[in-house]
């Protein structure tokens, strides 16, 4: 058995249903209606199912993502036009939402800016800092309400509407306009009240109900530990081919890949600099004028954690390309060679590679870190990887393994996407919708 001469693998748990937070049904099957439901945004044009849909392994397939104003699903979304030509592409890649129900998760998005933490009484640690309300049952929750006030993402623009309006004063200004409008249309607001105890009128309704409607499906609808790996673990040694045998030794063994992506989620929560080739408007701390994305300093305020990002669970990880924090590498054999050689895969990057939608009024924007010499090589200097001599064989076994993480039920879901919703607004659907 290969598998028992790796240390690290044979410590590895398997997934259960005890790892996941228990959601309530109810909630969860009115949290899948906000999902898909475009109310959620602040002109009534984008949901949350938008950019993180089904279709696309529960992302856009996007390097960086199409926000409010843009048209279309997937990788054919476009910028919008006229007034609602997009003002600025969305910074990073749309995170996958597998297992974001699971206990141990402590902390989200790309850069940490949510964790959990007694700083605040809301018990999160966030851009909202003390005005984030209490009540939130997870950080799963708790995330769920700030795609809802971003400008770019779902928000809008000032002057468009009356949540973007607001927002421009502060950041939990636009919560209360926003769940009041959800508990008065259609039958949301009985809705509440049948799925909440603690609701017993639609008056009653607040932002952290919609973010606890809305944990409650996600944390359901993408938990995923039946893929092949999770069968081997469990006793089937037919369950991996021998190329995924290998793969899964090199990656708890010679390719030092569990070192990070480690735990039965394969993430060890933690930030790194690993050097992904840098594009787009970037995210940085408050008042920066430079056009870069310094990760996880941008939270922590500390040079210590700049380019530094969250190391991503590798569950269904075949099904969410384009990979990294921006969508720098289309494949998996890109972000695996990139891993293993990150000062050569960055000099080797080309820019083709990154799937962004023409967008000519800020391609000049788009790769303009590039010129900034001193600043790329403050980001090579960072870089926490190691390099590593694999051959092709090798990197395509490993490959093999990342495969065997893809879970059975992990096209289909639980509830699914629902014909209609109650605003009666469109749903996000491709021309042919097999994901049901």
């Amino acid at each position: 058995m290969l598998f028992a001469t790796t240390s690290v693998a044979k410590e590895l748990k398997p997934l259960t249903a005890e790892d996941f937070i228990a959601f309530d049904e109810k909630q969860a099957a009115l949290g899948q209606l906000l999902f898909y439901d475009k109310i959620l945004s602040g002109n009534r044009n984008i949901s949350c199912s938008t950019c993180h849909h089904p279709a696309f392994g529960t992302g856009d397939g996007l390097s960086l993502g199409i926000g409010e104003g843009g048209e279309g699903l997937g990788p054919n979304r476009s910028p919008g036009k006229g007034d609602n030509l997009i003002k600025k592409r969305i910074p990073r890649n749309a995170s996958a939402l597998w297992n974001l129900g699971a206990k141990e998760i402590h902390v989200l998005f790309h850069d940490g800016r949510l964790s959990k933490s007694h700083l605040y009484d809301s018990g999160f640690d966030s851009l909202a800092e003390e005005w984030l309300p209490k009540g939130f049952n997870s950080i799963l929750a708790a995330q769920a309400v700030f795609p809802l006030v971003a400008q770019f993402e779902m928000a809008g623009n000032p002057k468009e509407n009356e949540i973007a309006g607001a927002l421009h004063d502060r950041i939990d200004t636009g919560w209360p306009i926003l769940a009041k409008r959800v508990r008065v249309t259609g039958d949301y607001g009985q809705r509440f009240v049948d799925a909440f105890p603690t609701i017993s009128k639609p008056e009653d309704v607040t932002i952290v109900d919609i973010g606890n409607a809305l944990a409650a499906f996600m944390g359901t609808e993408w938990q995923s530990y039946d893929s092949p790996f999770d069968a081997f673990l469990a006793g089937d040694q037919t369950a991996l081919t021998d190329s995924e045998k290998k793969g899964m030794e090199l990656f708890f063994g010679k390719a030092g890949c569990s070192e990070c992506h480690s735990g039965p989620l394969f993430s060890d929560h933690k930030f790194y600099a690993i050097g992904l080739p840098p594009f787009g408007p970037g995210r940085t701390r408050r008042f920066d004028p430079t056009v870069r994305d310094v990760g996880f300093m941008g939270e922590s305020d500390n040079l210590d954690d700049a380019y530094r990002f969250r190391t991503p669970s590798l569950r269904n990880v075949a099904l969410t390309a384009p990979y990294g924090h921006n969508g720098a590498y289309p494949t998996l054999w890109g972000i695996v060679k990139h891993h293993l050689q990150p000062t050569a895969s960055l000099a080797d990057w080309t820019r083709d590679l990154a799937a962004l939608p023409d967008v000519p009024h800020l391609s000049n924007l788009d790769f303009l870190v590039w010129d900034d010499s001193r600043e790329m090589a403050r980001f090579e200097r960072a870089i926490d990887l190691s390099p590593q001599d694999l051959s092709d064989n090798e990197i395509n076994d490993i490959i093999a393994f990342l495969n065997s993480l893809t879970g059975k039920s992990a096209k289909t879901g639980i509830l699914g996407i629902p014909d209609t919703v109650p605003s009666g607004l469109p749903i996000d659907r491709l021309s042919v919708d097999n994901t049901n």
